[in-house]
């Protein structure tokens, strides 16, 4: 162990980081808000002497990682502090964000970076004798999201704290997240994230902020009428809160998480001492299961049970905290009116998993707060909006009434007269809807399967419902939502989704930024993403080209020594980076991509050595989980894996083709494929990605999309240029068509999609049985048959399309004007912008930045 030295009042030691132990000649004093390096070197050290998690005196990257981010958390909760105290005396009406899914990232980049302040550590970490790099490659990513959807909200909790805007986001804290995911021999294997087995830095518990959530139990009737919910079990939701910060401004807002725990008295002793330890502690162990795992399986009813458990419990701890805090404000104000909570109050559903906001809204005003059922539903459907995201049926979320009835008794009884309400407007006012009743109320009483309807609860409850696409959108309007449109033509809009060019541009870029930086001679384009548009004018210079093409070379290194680290191929920086990332999911055709490989493999084979030589060399990478019980999801991983390890270990080939994929796929591997991606695939069958924003991303950093014309896709054609977008596939207004002919035996498949089938069953890529996965895109119709996705109808486009991209890339001049086009495009797909909208048209919320 060192000796130590006293200097000053602060505690030095006389060793150096570099023997993994505490620097010598730093003292270490608290300096929360120091902005010198040398300054921030003992903070950084203070916390290490004095919020300590370890032994004493070691400095190892792991030490120095909590070390630093206790060292930033310091600025964070001073900036917090003054923002949440500006709101409380401004009082303004503020949006709170519900969603089941935050897909965060790592927070000392973004923290560093959003703060202006990266340099400024880096230079502290080096008087201790580390690099920043390594130091934030500690950090794990926060398990608390799966996919789009969970990014989406992280991207706008960061664009609302830019743009200073008073609002909350809240979510749930999972220990366990969805799975990290390995890749064995058999495929895909789930174990539990670790993110929290230590713990994180950047949250803080609220020991003061607790609310009780009861489940099961029954309704009492008063004899004046009013009800309430009583008995069954009662959970308390215990807040923490994680600060965002804005980009270069002091507003730092919140994301609580919401963990669910049961109360000492819960815990009875005298079981316990009769050895009835699993009995004793029943109640704790039902807590720690509502926020164990995203998206538990809900194969059981029990499953079904926990999943319900886990949204009802996000939705009644926000939505107390939510009037506590509107109570809180108008204490002491005269004449405030439960009228005024809208003018106040904006709760936007982020997907259908918070639904059960609306009735638990509508319980704690009448049942707590005393309201008449007119003056609930008033104030209810004026605060909450609701943001689709599927046009899928299977993700529409449905609720067994059984299971409601039981968890719910009193939420059941509210939705049943919304349901009852809504029909008695339909019949008084648009007799001529009297047919549709069945397919728009919001209970489905099908003796079989009697139901509640989420996204119809939603739609008949919220002021305002958006989709997040120009065609998601047209397609709720004309398609799934086409009748409540007739009865409210005004409650519908779009609001394109959108990403934080912070973290997917400048951060995780930083060579590409400073040549776009120093080329429009301005870094603010970094909250003002249309400046973008200045690079057009200088997409044919060579100089530019040279060092665009310098920055993506650097990226793709980088990316390649990742991608060994990881997977142990070693792949070609001079080839052809193609990369898909996403949720394995057949609509999102990772199939089709495979196959496309598999064939493209074939026909390399089929080349003389000569012929090879000429064609493109290309490295596809394919990177996303497969849900742990969607069989034809883990079929897809399987494949991909079992081509790669034929592929890249044929000598004859695999200098022109390498397949790999990536595993367990995040936001931090997202950070280092996308800035390093050349072509990117978006190829879900079209009109049914409601979105995406990974091609946002892609776009964003000079990498081309081949992809057909779905969800955002269609509005980034537009922005970069047909010429600079690889297109293919049946458009969505002729999908319903082609799925008819499939039924009829009308398809007559392409030689090429044969032939790649034919390679898989042949037995090339191992003994696996892959006749089930090939079957899902055979024969005319029936379940799990029939090509539901049309896999065999794009194919040939598909080919043709990657053909066009491997001649395009032959032009490196034409491949690095149209890469530098579409980074100059992507100016409209700024989540500053989407939020801007959000906040103007649907939430009526304004600026309310700390001076």
């Amino acid at each position: 162990m060192a000796a130590k030295v006293k200097s000053n009042g602060g505690t030095t030691t006389t060793t150096t980081a570099a023997s993994g132990v505490l620097p010598s000649k730093v003292l270490a004093v608290a300096q929360p808000l120091a902005e010198e390096p040398a300054a921030i070197a003992s903070n950084i050290i203070y916390h290490a002497q004095y919020s300590p998690h370890f032994s004493p005196f070691k400095f190892e990257p792991e030490q120095a990682y909590y070390a630093t981010a206790e060292s930033v958390r310091d600025r964070l909760i001073q900036q917090w502090n003054e923002t949440y105290h500006h709101f409380h005396k401004v009082d303004p009406k503020q949006t709170y964000y519900l969603s089941m899914e935050y897909l965060q990232g790592r927070a000392l980049t973004n923290a560093t970076g959003n703060l202006n302040i990266q340099n400024a550590y880096a230079d502290a970490l080096n008087k201790l004798g580390h690099e920043l790099e390594d130091i934030v490659e500690q950090e794990k990513d926060a398990a608390l999201g799966n996919g789009g959807l969970g990014r989406l909200a992280s991207c706008f909790l960061d664009s609302m704290a830019t743009l200073n805007l008073p609002a909350w986001g809240y979510g749930l804290r999972y220990r366990y997240g969805l799975f990290k995911q390995r890749i064995s021999k058999e495929g895909q294997e789930e174990s539990a994230e670790d993110w929290l087995e230590k713990f994180s830095p950047w949250e803080i518990v609220r020991h003061d902020v607790v609310y009780p959530v009861r489940f099961f139990g029954h309704v009492e009737v008063n004899p004046d009428g009013s009800r309430k919910w009583v008995g069954g079990e009662l959970f308390q939701a215990l807040a923490y809160d994680v600060p965002i910060p804005g980009y270069k401004t002091k507003n730092t807002i919140s994301l609580r998480l919401w963990e669910a725990k049961a109360s000492a008295e819960d815990f009875n002793l005298f079981q316990f001492n009769d050895g009835q330890y699993e009995s004793a502690a029943q109640l704790h162990s039902r807590a720690q299961q509502i926020c164990a795992v995203l998206y538990p399986g809900d194969a059981t009813e029990d499953g079904k049970l926990l999943r319900l458990k886990q949204q009802f419990f996000l939705c009644s701890a926000s939505l107390q905290d939510i009037i506590f805090r509107f109570k809180e404000r108008k204490h002491g104000k005269d004449l405030w009116q439960w009228s005024d909570f809208p003018c106040k109050v904006a709760v936007q559903l982020n997907d259908t998993h918070p639904t059960l906001a609306i009735p638990e809204l509508m319980r704690l005003l009448m049942d707590e707060e005393g309201l008449g059922w007119d003056e609930a539903w008033d104030v209810t459907s004026r605060t909450v909006a609701y943001t689709n995201h599927t046009v899928l049926p299977e993700a529409l979320e449905k609720w067994s009434q059984p299971v409601m009835w039981k968890l719910l008794p009193r939420h059941m009884q509210i939705i049943e007269e919304i349901d009852k309400r809504f029909i008695a407007t339909v019949n008084t006012t648009r007799t001529d809807l009297e047919s549709k009743i069945p397919s728009i109320r919001i209970l489905d009483n099908n003796p079989q399967k009697p139901v509640v309807r989420m996204a119809n609860l939603c739609v008949v409850s919220a002021h305002t419902v958006n989709g997040v696409a120009q065609l998601h959108s047209d397609i709720l309007k004309s398609e799934l939502f086409a009748d409540y449109v007739s009865i409210w033509p005004k409650k519908f809009q779009n609001k394109t989704n959108g990403i934080t060019p912070r973290r997917w541009l400048r951060f995780c870029s930083p060579k590409l930024s400073n040549i776009i930086t120093q080329w429009l001679k301005t870094d603010e384009w970094v909250t003002n993403l249309d400046l973008l548009g200045g690079l057009r004018k200088f997409a044919d210079n060579e100089d530019l080209q040279a060092e665009w093409a310098s920055a993506k070379m650097a990226n793709k290194q980088r990316l390649a020594q990742y991608i060994e680290r990881v997977t142990g191929v070693s792949i070609d920086p001079n080839s052809l980076f193609d990369i898909q990332v996403k949720r394995i999911h057949e609509y999102k055709r990772q199939l089709l991509n495979i196959l496309g490989a598999i064939y493209r493999y074939k026909k390399l084979k089929e080349l003389s050595s000569e012929e090879r030589k000429k064609t493109t060399p290309r490295t596809i990478m394919i990177g996303g989980k497969a849900f742990a019980t969607y069989t034809n999801a883990k079929r897809i991983v399987k494949l991909v894996n079992d081509v790669g390890a034929v592929v890249n270990n044929d000598p004859e080939v695999n200098s022109y083709l390498k397949v790999v994929f990536v595993p367990n796929y995040n936001v931090s591997v997202a950070e280092m494929l996308i800035p390093g991606s050349e072509l990117s695939q978006h190829i879900s069958t079209a009109g049914m990605e409601a979105s995406g924003t990974s091609n946002m991303k892609f776009a964003l950093n000079g990498c081309l999309i081949i992809g057909t014309l779905d969800g955002a896709n269609v509005e980034i054609r537009e922005e970069i240029g047909e010429d600079n977008f690889f297109l293919f596939g049946a458009p969505a207004d002729k999908v319903p068509k082609l799925r008819k002919e499939r039924e009829d035996g009308l398809f007559k498949p392409d030689p090429r999609f044969e032939e790649a089938k034919q390679f898989i069953r042949s037995g090339v890529f191992g003994s696996y049985d892959y006749n089930p996965l090939l079957d899902s895109v055979e024969g005319n119709s029936g379940f799990g048959r029939g090509d539901y996705f049309l896999v065999g109808h794009d194919f040939p486009s598909y080919i043709d399309a990657q053909e066009r991209v491997d001649e395009a890339y032959k032009d490196r001049k034409r491949w690095l004007k149209m890469s530098i086009l579409s980074t100059a495009g992507s100016g409209k797909f700024s989540s500053d912008r989407t939020i801007a909208q959000y906040a103007k048209e649907i939430w009526n919320i304004e600026e309310c930045r700390v001076p």
